[in-house]
């Protein structure tokens, strides 16, 4: 069994706009809360919540030391980053009991070639990319697995019923799921009426056109009421 990441923590009491110098300092601001313990407000180093994110994402078991204390188990519930950096900003990890089932997401990892993709030049769909689960802490697989060289033509598809799942994992999400298919390329037609020129004259429901003609006609005769244009330089 691989040696579980363990991430220190400290107790935080930096709120409001003191959080911005915060993460000046390389301090990332976190939460901690799940198994009927209170919510608990801590910082975390900056560096090292990055790289550990890398390796665990949000399905490994971390280990989370806050302070002095005892060592508790943990996912990385969420993460907010930035838009510009891709730096993460704040964190949520949420405490769990290695005897007791909780619900996640998995990401599906796709393996093999598709002959209908690189052989007749289709696209390849994703239409989900994770599916919802429900096992033990020690029971999460890292990701599933997906080979999608079984798509061979237009008429496959890879539903979340076709995933092997190991042993204790139960998946929540809905069997009819499609994961993976393959679209046959455009034809020329097609392509041509993707880069024709809109005509919105002809795109407007019928009687749009005069309508508006209408309303701009009766704008052009609107006047200016009596002695409003007498005064309008005087800035009164």
């Amino acid at each position: 069994m691989p040696e579980k990441l363990v991430l220190p923590l400290q107790t935080r009491t930096v709120t409001g706009k003191a959080i911005r110098q915060l993460r000046a300092s390389g301090q990332t601001p976190a939460v901690v809360y799940g198994r009927g313990d209170d919510t608990q407000t801590v910082s975390v180093d900056s560096r090292e919540l990055e790289k550990l994110y890398a390796d665990a994402g949000g399905n490994k078991i971390v280990g989370l030391k806050i302070d002095d204390t005892r060592q508790k188990n943990a996912l990385i519930h969420d993460v907010q980053t930035d838009v510009r950096t891709g730096h993460i900003i704040h964190a949520d990890f949420y405490l769990v009991r290695m005897d007791e089932k909780i619900k996640t997401e998995i990401p599906l990892h796709l393996t093999g070639e598709s002959t209908a993709v690189y052989q007749q030049e289709g696209s390849l769909m994703r239409p989900i990319e994770t599916v919802e689960v429900e096992a033990l802490p020690g029971d999460l697989p890292e990701n599933l697995e997906v080979d999608i060289s079984v798509l061979d033509d237009f008429d496959k598809t890879i539903t979340v019923a076709d995933l092997k799942v190991p042993t204790g994992v139960e998946i929540l999400t809905a069997p009819e799921e499609v994961i993976a298919k393959v679209e046959p390329p455009r034809s020329d037609e097609e392509l041509e009426d993707l880069e024709a020129p809109i005509d919105e004259a002809a795109e407007m429901p019928e009687g749009t056109q005069e309508d508006q003609e209408v309303v701009t006609e009766a704008q052009e005769t609107v006047k200016e009421p009596e002695g409003k244009a007498d005064g309008a330089d005087t800035g009164q």
